[in-house]
């Protein structure tokens, strides 16, 4: 059996890194040896610019002219890291896909690693950190934001998983069918549901450039990969109401108690206006979750395409 591989790499601002990146991944692909039954039948690297603002794009176009097995795709604008993801995969046609970042962190040197594990039958293959070499504040925000998908999502996603994995062919098809605007990608790989395993991959400080997730960005991703796949947030809105009302239906008979039993006077201006500011912000908390689902699905009645493509090099 031949296997073609696809390597679908996001790029955003990384000029500084696309010539290394190039230069490692080629050497890697083109030394990925033939095994029993299974024979290497060539590779192709699909770099997706997502609008950068640096001479990404011009540097892709230069390495396409040299080597045409490396395809570009450029975006009209800035359409965010998971959908650039998605384009990359519309456009591979390898057998087996690879997925990484263009950053080298996730080091290309561990792709045959993962493709030896695909072989022996799995539809997806997790790169997992054997050891994170990020700053601290970006491990611990790291760890809250899988700690809430696995929480909340209502989807089983491995703890640490880099995004440097590989995928079968069925299961890229798969992703494909699915057309939702509000994108996560790990959270889609894991919820078609084919065969995966974990595989302990090294990691790396990033070679050049900084980090294009933030804190802010990471929680507002958390926030919609969670919304995306669960309406645990629909739940606990259900639940904060009937607590508080709960609460306050104790209260209250417990104050009558007082007036009619003991003759105390409930006093205490500060305590009303408490209790109304409470009950107001639950009430805004409650009508910005339900504001959140509602403007998802405005989203995708509206039927817009998930990018628009300003050049290609296919």
């Amino acid at each position: 059996m031949s296997t073609k591989i696809s390597v679908v790499i996001p790029i955003y601002n990384e000029e500084e890194n696309i010539h290394e990146l190039h230069k490692r991944l080629t050497a890697v692909l083109e030394n990925l040896s033939d095994t029993e039954g299974v024979s290497i039948d060539g590779h192709e690297i699909i770099m997706v610019d997502d609008g950068s603002t640096d001479n990404s794009w011009s540097i892709i176009k230069a390495i396409n002219k040299n080597d045409t097995r490396v395809k570009g795709l450029s975006f009209s604008r800035n359409f965010g890291h998971h959908v650039s993801i998605t384009a990359g995969l519309d456009y591979a046609n390898g057998d087996a896909v690879v997925l990484m970042d263009g950053d080298l962190q996730d080091p290309p040197e561990e792709i045959p690693v993962l493709f030896e594990k695909l072989k022996q039958g799995y539809d997806l293959v997790y790169g997992i950190r054997q050891q994170r070499r990020d700053p601290v504040l970006k491990k611990v925000s790291s760890y809250l934001f899988w700690w809430l998908l696995r929480k909340f999502s209502g989807v089983d996603m491995p703890q640490g998983q880099t995004m440097l994995r590989i995928m079968s062919k069925r299961l890229v098809d798969a992703i494909k069918e699915m057309k939702e605007h509000a994108r996560f990608i790990h959270g889609m790989m894991a919820w078609a549901g084919f065969r995966s395993i974990t595989v302990e991959v090294k990691h790396a400080k990033r070679l050049k450039g900084n980090s294009k997730y933030n804190i802010p960005k990471m929680f507002r991703l958390a926030f919609s990969a969670i919304t995306s796949f669960s309406t645990v947030p629909l739940r606990l809105a259900t639940y904060t109401g009937f607590v508080t009302s709960f609460m306050s239906l104790i209260v209250g008979i417990y104050f009558i108690y007082l007036k009619i039993f003991h003759n105390i006077p409930v006093l205490g201006y500060a305590s009303i206006m408490v209790s109304i500011f409470f009950v107001g912000g639950i009430q805004l908390l409650v009508l910005g979750i339900f504001g959140e689902y509602l403007g998802r699905t405005y989203q995708e009645v509206q039927r817009r395409p998930l990018y628009i493509l300003k050049e290609s090099l296919f």
